[in-house]
């Protein structure tokens, strides 16, 4: 090494970031850690099985012509969904026998039958479904997938959407969950030139439509954020430390019997 330099040759670098990964590292860098870093697979669970199989279902509804689109025609799609899934190596023996199996899929097409409450899927035809978001930002690339991008059938402005099957949380801790969906939003203004005009989660659990006016302000601070979290997951690659921090989710958190957080006490809560 020469004198007075500093040689970074073996530094590890952040090549890609998902807006889900980001907000887990926003959440608990411990988290981000586990899925991102080690690779720790989550246990699967009838609710991400549903998740999966309620979002092909919806893609594939708008592959029908508009008078098709109906709660029996999504019924049926879900089933299908699932039927191709069911034997992928995360779902197998998911359930102890064939009624409570039974059961989930009742319940989901309870859930399913929410969505014809919220919006009529045979009035509009999306902008585009399952986009696959790949993106340099100046020196950041951001991929992840976007569920729907729609325009306003009166400005003709965009409008991008999320759907999601669990419970909405309530309306005054609902900000963070438009987290992900400003990350693609500034990844569409990127791609396009153009701003969406607002984001949406649509919640089937309820169910509930949250929304979100949007402008250049507003994406402006979330490139700013997004290149902190950028640089401290860099750090913290570097230093290969990533601090839990306990919190209410803790609870929900899949990882509980590794986490350092809960090794000492067995509650996150009570860790320091």
């Amino acid at each position: 090494m020469i004198a007075g330099m500093t040689v970074e040759l073996d530094r590890p670098r952040l090549e890609t970031l998902s807006p889900s990964r980001a907000g887990d590292f926003k959440t608990c860098p411990q988290l981000f850690k586990f899925r991102a870093i080690d690779r720790i697979e989550e246990p699967p669970s009838v609710y991400q099985a549903r998740g999966t199989t309620a979002h092909l279902a919806l893609q594939r509804l708008f592959d029908d012509e508009p008078s098709r689109r109906t709660p029996e025609r999504l019924y049926d799609l879900f089933r299908e969904a699932w039927t191709e899934i069911r034997t992928d190596d995360e779902f197998e023996d998911l359930f102890e026998d064939v009624e409570a199996e039974r059961e989930w899929g009742i319940e989901s097409m309870t859930l399913l039958s929410n969505y014809f409450s919220v919006e009529d899927p045979s009035t509009f035809e999306p902008e585009d479904r399952e986009l696959d978001m790949l993106e340099d930002l100046d020196g950041m690339t951001i991929r992840g997938i976007l569920d729907r991008m729609d325009r306003d059938p009166e400005d003709g402005r965009l409008i991008i959407l999320d759907y999601k099957t669990g419970k909405a949380p309530p309306e005054r801790y609902a900000l963070p969950a438009f987290f992900a969906l400003k990350i693609y939003a500034l990844l569409i203004r990127r791609r396009t030139g153009e701003t969406p005009k607002e984001i949406r989660l649509m919640y089937l659990n309820g169910p509930t439509l949250y929304s979100l006016e949007i402008d250049d302000r507003q994406l402006d601070a979330m490139d700013t954020q997004l290149r902190a979290l950028w640089a401290a997951i860099e750090r913290a690659m570097a230093k290969d430390t990533y601090p839990p921090r306990p919190g209410r989710l803790c609870d929900w958190c899949s990882y509980q019997e590794i986490c350092p957080a809960w090794a000492d006490t067995g509650e996150a809560g009570g860790a320091a």
